[in-house]
């Protein structure tokens, strides 16, 4: 399972060896390209890897159109051509859980402009439930995906300046002990944020990180 996909996504798979194949399904948190554009190299790959097995993609409000609309705009046909495997699409509602293969989600509306709903995931499977802000201001939303989560990943896009629509690591600090989480790892990191790591006391995630739960 892939939690957003990227523009980028395809390329660092290959890079870090990860079987692109083995995806079952993609969890979009909100409809910006650098958290959905992605899927369209990931499909039109799977159709010349002669992929067979169906691949979801769940995400908010309008994630089908977006994606079709982004397939047509790179690759035109690419969203009618006949494929060997199914591509198939879940739209997710606030505060409803729905099972995604294995696992159970509950999306949880987030403060970020994308032109469709943004949201926060909450991903149980296997006894272990992974939290995910996605892009988001700091908002009650957030703590109730946090809460209890044994992982929370979470953006701080800067270190202490505000940017609407995003965290900063000095905010999240403040919320740190209302998060509820039993583990914290900060992605989405900008270029602020990560000149000044050596202040950051909580995990920072880079490419490649393996975590065991």
């Amino acid at each position: 399972m892939l939690l957003d996909c990227g523009a980028s996504s395809l390329i660092s798979m290959r890079r870090l060896g990860l079987d692109p194949q083995s995806v079952q399904a993609i969890l979009v948190s909100h409809l910006h390209g650098d958290h959905f554009g992605g899927i369209p190299f990931l499909v039109l790959d799977q159709q010349f890897s002669r992929r067979e097995e169906p691949l979801l993609v769940a995400g908010p409000l309008g994630t089908q159109d977006r994606v079709t609309r982004a397939m047509e705009v790179l690759f035109p046909g690419s969203s009618t051509m006949p494929r060997r495997f199914e591509l198939q699409f879940t739209e997710l509602a606030a505060g409803i859980q729905v099972p995604v293969g294995p696992a159970h989600v509950t999306a949880y509306e987030v403060d970020h402009a994308s032109g469709a709903p943004a949201l926060a995931l909450r991903v149980a499977c296997g006894g272990r439930v992974i939290a995910y802000s996605g892009d988001t201001a700091m908002s009650d939303s957030l703590l109730h995906a946090a809460e209890g989560a044994d992982l929370f990943i979470c953006e701080a896009y800067t270190f202490d300046t505000p940017i609407k629509y995003h965290l900063s690591y000095t905010e999240l600090r403040r919320f740190r002990s209302a998060l509820g989480c039993r583990r914290l790892v900060l992605t989405h990191c900008g270029p602020q944020a990560l000149a000044r790591r050596a202040e950051i006391e909580d995990e920072v995630a880079e490419d490649g990180l393996a975590l065991q739960l």
